[in-house]
């Protein structure tokens, strides 16, 4: 499995506009299970090379930035690439009021301290990109951050057996959920781990 999108992976626009619908259909059915919702307002979206080279391309599409806007793509979302000892996950905060939106987001700073990954009794605290602060001085948290969970060699050979009970959870004050990742799930995150 590949670990880093290069300058060789990324199609010419006027090739992926003609392949763009079809792309889209098959992200959206693979995104389907890497996705785990943690209580009612929390969700996991894992990463692979394949939903960050469909991210790359769709931000090249869109923006039509050329050579120059591809270095900066693929120095953004390479780190999001799983390596392979570690699962990666967009972790989404989502309110549909804005203002109910505004009041959560006040009350959870430092909720990307509180998340973890269970692997069969195995504790493992999520790290999470540091270059960007997600929380401010004043306590309100981003509803978007970039996690990784850096996985020891027993817990992947773990996490790859069949069954073997999966849990993410969120400990934080003022959202504490956790959720058993379903069994699909787990098997389509295991083909991120070596």
């Amino acid at each position: 499995m590949k670990r880093e999108i290069t300058s060789a992976d990324i199609l010419p626009m006027h090739v992926y506009g003609q392949e763009r619908k079809e792309r889209r259909a098959r992200m959206i059915a693979l995104k389907k299970n890497r996705r785990v919702a943690v209580g009612p307002n929390a969700t996991f979206h894992f990463e692979s090379f394949d939903t960050m080279l469909y991210q790359v391309h769709e931000m090249l599409w869109t923006e039509r930035g050329g050579e120059e806007q591809l270095k900066d793509e693929l120095a953004a979302y390479n780190p999001l690439v799983p390596k392979g000892n570690e699962l990666v996950a967009t972790f989404m905060l989502e309110y549909e009021d804005p203002e109910r939106r505004a009041q959560a987001l006040s009350c959870l700073g430092g909720i990307e301290t509180t998340i973890a990954l269970e692997v069969d009794g195995l504790h493992i605290p999520a790290q999470w990109e540091q270059e960007v602060e997600r929380t401010t001085a004043g306590g309100k948290t981003s509803s978007i951050h970039f996690l990784h969970f850096q996985l020891p060699l027993d817990a992947i050979s773990l996490f790859k057996i069949p069954g073997t009970r999966t849990v993410l959870s969120i400990n934080h004050p003022n959202y504490a959920h956790m959720a058993v990742i379903p069994e699909m799930v787990r098997t389509e995150l295991a083909c991120d781990l070596e």
